[in-house]
């Protein structure tokens, strides 16, 4: 239940910025929020993280739907597993579902917060998601498991 909350919600949020960037950020290309440190900026990213392999479209709905199925499957056969494992996994799954929508019904992923102070590449609210669920999971790789597990627990 809470995974598919958490995976609802990521999507849900991701979805309503990305449509409310098509529609008011599109037509002005970026507002500054905060003058040379935060800028909402429409960005068409057709590759991966910094836009990186671009026009690859096949290729990252192909890896996606593989990355889902694995995450689904766990979930579904560790159930009453670390909830800090549940959490980490619903997230990147949400952010990942987010991304796939954009992927398949636009042919690219809509971006839209730039952190222009430190010019970090242009992300959407998915690409946090994965992001965040990705450092809970490593911590629970690198400190929850294994025989070092009880160390910083």
């Amino acid at each position: 239940m809470l995974q598919a909350v958490i995976v609802i919600i990521a999507v849900v949020l991701d979805q309503i910025t990305k449509y409310l960037a098509r529609l008011y950020l599109k037509p002005i290309g970026s507002v500054q929020l905060i003058p040379k440190v935060f800028h909402f900026t429409y960005v068409e990213n057709r590759g991966a993280a910094f836009g990186i392999l671009q026009n690859q479209r096949w290729f990252f709905i192909s890896i996606t739907m593989i990355v889902m199925l694995v995450i689904v499957y766990y979930m579904y056969t560790h159930s009453n597993g670390s909830l800090l494992l549940t959490i980490a996994l619903s997230m990147i799954l949400g952010g990942a579902i987010g991304n796939f929508i954009d992927r398949v019904r636009l042919g690219y992923v809509v971006d839209m917060f730039h952190f222009t102070l430190i010019d970090y590449p242009v992300f959407n609210v998915a690409d946090s998601f994965v992001v965040i669920g990705t450092i809970l999971l490593a911590y629970y790789i690198l400190f929850k498991t294994g025989p070092k597990a009880g160390w910083l627990s």
